[in-house]
């Protein structure tokens, strides 16, 4: 008798967990728009550098993720006097970019994307650095602007 009732349980137990499942429509989890909770959506790569034309002026522009502990692409070339737009954002703690000899210096928000513009007036090789403290490996958290 015993042994039936722990079988009765067993399958109300198995029964209801079954119907408690999640029964979200199949469009609703490929490309309908919605976030399944605990997933991670797929990151959608840009090229990371194209030049553009505003007001007759050639624009070399960057994106560049920042995350622990580095910038993507980590070394940027530009000509001298070329208009440079770099789109920084962050893909997990605050951060920061900077580079002291052309006065930048931005805090960097998770997921929020920065367009800092400059005119490279100056040649030579810049480093670009963590302006924020974001973690162990923040001090060597740097990459390089080349002005050729």
């Amino acid at each position: 008798m015993k042994k039936i009732i722990l079988f009765l349980v067993l399958g109300v137990f198995l029964v209801s967990a079954c119907a408690n499942q999640n029964t979200q429509a199949p469009e609703n989890l490929v490309g309908g728009g919605s976030e399944v909770p605990g997933q991670k959506q797929p990151i959608i790569e840009e090229p990371a550098t194209k030049d553009t034309e505003v007001s007759g002026i050639n624009v070399k522009e960057f994106k560049i993720t920042a995350k622990q502990f580095s910038f993507t692409p980590s070394t940027i070339e530009v000509n001298k006097g070329d208009k440079v737009r770099l789109i920084v954002t962050s893909m997990d703690v605050p951060h920061g970019i900077a580079i002291k000899e052309y006065g930048i210096n931005e805090r960097l928000e998770v997921g929020k994307p920065v367009t800092i513009e400059f005119t490279a007036d100056k040649e030579g090789t810049f480093t670009a650095y963590c302006s924020v403290f974001c973690g162990s490996g923040h001090s060597g958290m740097k990459g390089n602007l080349i002005v050729k």
